[in-house]
């Protein structure tokens, strides 16, 4: 990914979080995305989520959970169809997500890891 599309793609997806609006979210996930986090595990029963029906569920779990939800975005990282992004949430606790992109730009991999 280009580091001009990997900035731009990470501006709207952090506008899209700090939204709360959770289509907006979504928009930029594939139907078949795989979605990996610790996190789902306490919301969805699994710590992996599969296709964008079950991440709407786990998502809209979480904001529901976290009206003061707020990422701050610290770094973006740009590789072959991939990013990775590193933020910082309303807790101050940093997080990276490493997006893999399909061919149509939809990210249909992912997984969050928090800063142990």
């Amino acid at each position: 990914m280009s580091p001009d599309a990997a900035d731009a793609f990470s501006a709207e997806w952090l506008a899209a979080w700090n939204s709360h609006d959770l289509d907006r979210i979504l928009q930029h996930y594939a139907e078949d995305v795989v979605f990996r986090s610790n996190k789902a595990t306490a919301l969805v029963g699994t710590p992996e989520v599969r296709g964008k029906a079950a991440l709407r569920v786990y998502w809209g779990k979480g904001l529901a959970l976290q009206p003061d939800l707020k990422f701050d975005l610290l770094d973006t990282y740009a590789g072959p169809d991939t990013i990775t992004l590193r933020y910082r949430n309303q807790t101050g606790r940093e997080v990276c997500e490493v997006l893999i992109f399909d061919p149509d730009g939809l990210v249909n991999s992912g997984a969050a890891c928090q800063k142990l």
